[in-house]
């Protein structure tokens, strides 16, 4: 149902890489939130308050609540979509992550006042009424809640949306939630032990989870995180099959927001071939990196000796003394100065992350013996790298 939804309300819908696009898929999620969320409040509303359940009003104030997270995700796919300007002229798509963050937080309250109502009904359990209208009425409610929490995660997968997400996940909370009435009421009536409180308890510690989860996941992007293995792999791809590029090296790839991505890298090309002519083969890639995967990205060019038989031979020894070291190391932007009594071999040194200070430290000082006990002369000045 909501891929017919999406053909007939979003125009160019599979082009989900357009920020207008992108909104009008927040809209459409947002909507149906609210739309589904008043119609249970509603619903459960006057249904509790014609049979006197406190229990279905509770619930009824519940969905009410849960159209915030509706409401936010209206508001984020608008203000996310704003071109850029003076203040932000890198356009303002980490509202969209600010945004998943505040619903994080609403997920949060949700466990808490839920592991404090579980706890006092542990302590002073209360007899639960049975009534088949509200088992009835709440299944409904999962029922709905699952196809919300099933089109929001659809969607937000399908445009990467962090708070599309995010409301998925506040609607799998609310599943967890009215299940747990479900499951305590029944069980109380059938088999006369009320497990109310305990029930309650273990959904707020999902809950809880769940919202930590989403906030960790929102924040580390903000922070900064990796790009994703299957964009580099393009960007690789790309760049292998460049006539002139022979290696590439300091990927970096910065998100400001789903979908804006301005990225750099280092080229190594040959350095006898005219400016010019480099200069002209690195626009083009430029261009096709934008064109095929939407990365703005600058390329800088790294000129090597590829017929100088004295950088290559050095070249080769060093790499081959620091692949001996640790396998995971490599080398780039090797180049070499002759002097009467030395030569000093510079170079950058990509470790891993996971190394200390003191390991590298012993591995720059390993390099150095093995060079040198090769040729006295050898000299190298390392510059250290992570593997970006």
């Amino acid at each position: 149902m909501i891929k017919l939804l999406i053909k007939k309300f979003i125009p160019n819908h599979q082009k989900t890489n357009l920020p207008d696009v992108r909104k009008r898929y927040g809209f459409l999620a947002g909507t149906l939130g609210i739309a589904i969320n008043l119609i249970l409040f509603a619903t459960k509303f006057f249904i509790g308050f014609a049979m006197h359940s406190i229990a279905i009003i509770s619930d009824a104030f519940n969905n009410l609540t849960d159209t915030s997270s509706s409401l936010f995700a209206i508001i984020g796919a608008k203000l996310a979509t704003k071109k850029p300007d003076k203040e932000h002229p890198f356009g303002h798509g980490r509202i969209e992550y600010i945004v998943s963050l505040i619903v994080s937080a609403i997920i949060f309250a949700v466990g808490f006042e839920l592991a404090r109502t579980s706890f006092a009904k542990i302590l002073n359990p209360q007899k639960i009424s049975f009534n088949p209208a509200l088992v009835v009425v709440l299944t409904c409610s999962v029922l709905l809640k699952l196809w919300m929490f099933s089109y929001n995660r659809y969607m937000g997968k399908l445009i990467n949306s962090k708070i599309l997400k995010t409301a998925a996940a506040d609607s799998l909370n609310d599943v967890f939630a009215t299940s747990a009435v479900i499951v305590s009421t029944l069980i109380s009536y059938y088999l006369n032990i009320n497990a109310d409180g305990y029930i309650g308890m273990v959904v707020s510690l999902i809950i809880i989870k769940s919202g930590f989860d989403t906030a960790k996941e929102v924040i580390d992007i903000l922070i900064g995180t990796p790009p994703s293995p299957e964009l580099v792999t393009k960007i690789n791809e790309i760049l292998s099959n460049v006539d002139g590029i022979y290696g590439f090296h300091d990927l970096l790839v910065h998100e400001y927001g789903p979908g804006n991505f301005i990225a750099s890298v280092h080229v190594e090309v040959p350095d006898h071939v005219s400016v010019v002519k480099i200069h002209e083969t690195i626009d083009l890639t430029e261009i096709k990196i934008y064109e095929e995967l939407g990365v703005d990205i600058v390329i800088h060019m790294d000129p090597i000796s590829m017929n100088d038989e004295k950088t290559s031979k050095y070249r080769d020894i060093v790499n081959e003394i620091v692949k001996n070291i640790n396998p995971e190391f490599s080398i780039h932007d090797f180049r070499i100065t002759d002097g009467e009594n030395r030569v000093n071999l510079l170079f950058d040194l990509v470790v891993p992350f996971s190394m200390s200070s003191k390991e590298k430290t012993q591995a720059v000082d390993r390099i150095n013996k093995k060079v040198k006990e090769l040729d006295g002369r050898y000299r190298c000045f390392i510059r250290l790298d992570n593997p970006i």
